[in-house]
């Protein structure tokens, strides 16, 4: 009984006391927003048709879909042209703070409203990646997926360094204001009666509206240090439970795809493969289609290997190295069928998914490479600058010998504004 309670003690303490798989979290924020900012960017030309108030699927018939399902989507407080203009542009933007980890909480919220408005708004034109999507959108928005790889991250380290160099930080004042201007926002729709389709979403509006105001307030004017461990342990249980859904969501997504796969006919004589690759609409080159398929032995593999893979990935969590292999034979089918198929941003959706079970090893040497990579094209950068050809020398201070530097720290830049938003 002693050694249950101290299991469970710690593993209770490992839960509330950190946000675990700060990478992987990293990853899967990156991977989802870069997706869907290369998806909306690609049919930046056609969004008038996908989602406009005059496309083929047509303002009144989308108004009649959402009020019968009770989705959520924004695009249907008003068939006004200028309002799906700017709804889209923000969408965009949304995308690009989450990409980068600016403001990362609040760039969540707005992440996961412009997924859910797009796509509900016209619900015939997605596919499989947009459902994933669709729901990881939602689980981000519970997850401290800024820990690493942001420019939260790196803001909250300089205000660090300065802490440490006895600097006084300036208040943050972005926070606050981006805070107030959507919390307007949202005051304003609830008051107008715009949320007509249900709770669930704007439950979950105030909900994270609410915390964040709490969160910097405490941060702001709490003296005793029990208020802001008890919204971080708050904060930490939330991102590891929703850590744990995507995990959960993504073996579903592959055990019920290879369970189902096995009941099929075609799947079963290996020839399920063969037939997507001779459909117009699947075939963006028709050649390396008509290479892959003029070989039985490679679309029985094909087959075959997709309906095993798919089947044993969940089970072989157990095991890190068989996972592994398994982990990157999945990413390269995904890969593959993004060329062959034409499917890239469903690939990309589920190679993001994948990613959630990345060693944490490997992601941080990743992260290295990138880094010094960037430091690398960076010091070539300025040394192909060229140095000025004849500069008066400065004068020096009083007090200071002729060529004497000035001490380090005598010219500071600002520390930008740090706080939660």
């Amino acid at each position: 009984m002693t050694r249950l309670s101290l299991t469970l003690s710690r593993g209770i303490a490992r839960v509330t006391g950190a946000a675990l798989g700060p990478y992987q979290s990293a990853v899967i924020r990156i991977g989802f927003a870069g997706t869907w900012l290369l998806f909306l960017l690609r049919e930046f030309p056609h969004r008038q048709e996908l989602y406009g108030p005059a496309g083929p699927w047509s303002w009144s018939l989308a108004k009649e879909l959402t009020a019968d399902n009770r989705a959520f989507t924004a695009l249907m407080w008003t068939d006004g042209q200028l309002w799906f203009e700017c709804f889209y542009v923000l969408a965009v933007l949304a995308s690009v703070a989450l990409l980068l980890g600016w403001r990362t909480r609040t760039a969540s919220v707005l992440f996961m409203v412009g997924v859910l408005s797009l796509q509900n708004r016209s619900v015939f034109v997605g596919d499989g990646g947009d459902n994933v999507l669709h729901l990881m959108s939602i689980y981000l928005v519970f997850t401290r997926c800024g820990q690493v790889w942001s420019l939260d991250a790196r803001r909250a380290e300089r205000a660090e360094a300065a802490r440490a160099r006895g600097e006084r930080l300036p208040a943050d004042r972005l926070g606050p204001a981006l805070w107030a201007v959507l919390g307007l926002a949202l005051v304003l729709v609830t008051v107008t009666g715009r949320f007509d389709n249900g709770w669930l979403i704007p439950a979950l509006l105030w909900t994270v509206l609410a915390g964040l105001g709490l969160w910097w307030a405490v941060g702001r004017w709490a003296t005793a240090r029990d208020p802001k461990i008890l919204l971080d342990v708050v904060a930490n249980i939330l991102h590891n439970g929703a850590l744990a859904v995507i995990m959960a969501e993504a073996c579903l997504i592959y055990a019920t795809a290879g369970w189902y796969k096995i009941q099929g006919s075609r799947w079963q004589d290996g020839t399920a493969v063969y037939y997507p690759l001779h459909l117009d609409y699947f075939s963006p080159w028709p050649g390396l289609a008509d290479l892959m398929s003029s070989s039985g032995t490679i679309m029985m593999i094909a087959a075959y290997g997709t309906v095993m893979v798919q089947v044993a990935f969940p089970f072989t969590l157990f095991n890190r190295r068989v996972k592994n292999v398994l982990l990157v034979a999945m990413m390269l089918e995904h890969a593959v069928i993004a060329v062959v198929l034409g499917l890239p941003f469903f690939s990309l959706a589920m190679i993001t998914a994948d990613a959630v079970f990345l060693p944490t090893s490997f992601l941080r040497r990743l992260g290295a490479l990138v880094a010094r990579a960037r430091a690398r094209i960076a010091g070539r950068g300025e040394r192909a600058v060229p140095a000025p050809r004849s500069s008066p020398e400065p004068e020096p201070e009083p007090g200071q010998e002729p060529g004497q530097e000035q001490p380090e720290g005598a010219e500071q830049d600002a520390p930008g504004a740090v706080g939660a938003a």
